[in-house]
């Protein structure tokens, strides 16, 4: 027996011994061929896993997943090593996928049952209360949806040794106030929740599914979606076709939802969904034209306001070195809430770490565009975000720098590192604006491509076509709070809620006529 699945076997154990069932799971594309469910969630990411509990409280759902399982992989679930799945990896199989902006920057997104909260720092915070007003959202109900993801997966750290530190290294750079354990997005250093629980195992996204009716629910690994199906009169979507992720894309399979309320529903992230409904059809019709896909719907806006917050990072330790790994535990919020520091010791092989010091814009102006480079659904669409093309960000990025500065050259972190401390790294306006041009980076927190109000109505159903939603990262225009999992993990419990509702009002309302006699099941 191998130790992977030595791993899964003790990880099921375990979920059984907390009252925990996870649902039914496979990897052959043949069990779900043909079959109706009442929803299809395509993604089993941040989002996608927190949703499909939620519906399958009530409905039959299907997870179709691009990557596999996240249990019993120890680079996943064992937080002595974080950082590791992006270190290593493929084309296909891996489970962080690798992409390079037309910026030309490197990014990730997560290949696996469970998404990004798969391979991320673990950090969750919660947006703040601007964000969920101009969200439109109930606040009660967004109140209620974080409380149920928190009690399953979210856990209050302890703080590690450069945690300590740079906690202290924050408060000397002027963060105040000091707010301690807090999953609140307000100003000054607070530490955050993590996913992480105190004996160091990540929970995972995936670990929600546990929490719904296992029974209603099948999750399909390694099966990547080429395409939403639609009626014949191209109005309404009723299935999808897909493959295996490793298979010929000539081989694919379809999976159906039901006749008379089944929606499809998108979670594949800020480069997934956008990149599915343009493969359906739905997008500008010139681009779609330009790579023969038949127009179905003529939505201009879809790939449009891509979105990265621009990120600049420090490297404070003077040499690589072989420290323990720490995913942030603690985040600096800058007055305005214009500014997010956290720190990390990350690897830069199986041997080495470097320590990290990393702020992001937290509002960029500048705006991007997702494309298809081609019709093949496993290959990285092309993304370009503009990174500080807006003035207004590049001179945010000057003033970033130097609260950078100001933390890096506090007391208690150059002690620590036994580091002397400047007065100066970076000096003046013009090499400011040099430095920033030559080391932007990514916070990893890139979002947008199916804007709400753009793409997407406030329930989250893509325009001109019915039964079909979007519900994950790509819906933002913002990033919300420190990081944005925790927000996208709500999103899905949310809109699950929403959704269950909204059906069960217009059951009532098919069931009873306006003098409330009993009508016929259509």
């Amino acid at each position: 027996m191998s130790r992977l699945v030595f791993l899964f076997i003790i990880s099921m154990l375990i979920n059984l011994s907390q009252g925990v069932q996870m649902p039914y799971m496979t990897t052959d594309p043949k069990e779900v061929a043909g079959k109706s469910f009442d929803y299809i969630v395509v993604g089993g990411g941040t989002a996608g896993c927190s949703l499909a509990a939620t519906l399958s409280e009530k409905y039959s759902v299907l997870v179709i997943e691009r990557g596999g399982s996240p249990f019993g992989d120890p680079f996943v679930e064992e937080r002595k090593y974080f950082g590791y799945p992006l270190l290593n990896t493929d084309e296909y199989s891996s489970v962080a996928q690798s992409f390079t902006s037309l910026d030309g920057i490197e990014n990730y997104r997560g290949r696996v049952l469970g998404g990004s909260s798969a391979i991320n720092g673990g950090f969750y915070s919660r947006a703040s209360d601007e964000f969920v007003k101009k969200a439109g959202w109930d606040k009660d109900l967004v109140q209620d949806s974080y409380k149920w993801v928190e009690s399953k997966v979210v856990f209050m750290p302890e703080l590690t040794q450069w945690q300590s530190v740079v906690q202290f290294g924050f408060l000397e750079a002027g963060f105040y106030p000091y707010n301690g354990y807090s999953l609140d997005h307000t100003l000054g250093t607070k530490i955050g929740g993590s996913i992480y629980d105190q004996c160091g195992k990540r929970h995972t996204s995936a670990d929600l599914l546990g929490f719904g009716k296992p029974n209603c629910t099948t999750v399909l690994l390694n099966a990547t979606v080429k395409s939403i199906i639609f009626d014949g009169n191209k109005t309404r979507a009723v299935g999808v076709r897909f493959m295996k992720s490793d298979g010929s894309s000539s081989k694919t399979y379809k999976a159906h939802v039901e006749k008379h309320r089944g929606e499809v529903i998108l979670t594949a992230g800020a480069l997934g969904s956008p990149q599915i409904l343009l493969l359906s059809g739905i997008g500008p019709e010139n681009h779609l034209k330009d790579l023969d896909i038949p127009v179905v719907v003529d939505l201009k806006q879809v790939g449009r306001k891509m979105s990265d917050n621009p990120a600049i990072s420090l490297l404070v330790d003077r040499f690589s070195q072989n420290r323990t790994l720490e995913p942030p535990q603690v985040a600096a919020i800058a007055e305005g809430f214009k500014f997010i520091l956290e720190s990390e010791v990350l690897p830069t092989n199986i041997t080495t770490t470097r320590i990290s010091i990393a702020a992001k814009i937290a509002f960029p102006k500048s705006k991007g565009r997702l494309k298809l480079n081609s019709t093949d659904p496993r290959e990285n669409p092309s993304v370009k975000f503009n990174y500080l093309e807006n003035k207004e960000d590049l001179d945010a990025c000057q003033e970033m720098v130097l609260h950078l500065q100001h933390v890096a050259r506090s007391e208690t972190v150059t002690f620590f590192l036994g580091t002397q401390a400047q007065d100066k790294l970076v000096a003046g306006d013009e090499e400011l604006k040099s430095f920033c041009k030559q080391n932007v980076g990514t916070y990893y927190h890139y979002h947008g491509g199916c804007v709400v109000g753009s793409v997407v109505d406030e329930d989250y159903k893509v325009e001109g076509v019915k039964r079909l939603r979007v519900v994950d990262g790509s819906t933002f225009e913002e990033s919300p709070g420190t990081n944005p999992m925790a927000t996208v993990l709500m999103l899905g419990r949310y809109q699950g809620i929403k959704i269950l509702k909204e059906r069960e009002a217009k059951e009532e309302e098919r069931f009873l006529s306006p003098q409330g006699s009993p009508q016929p099941q259509p």
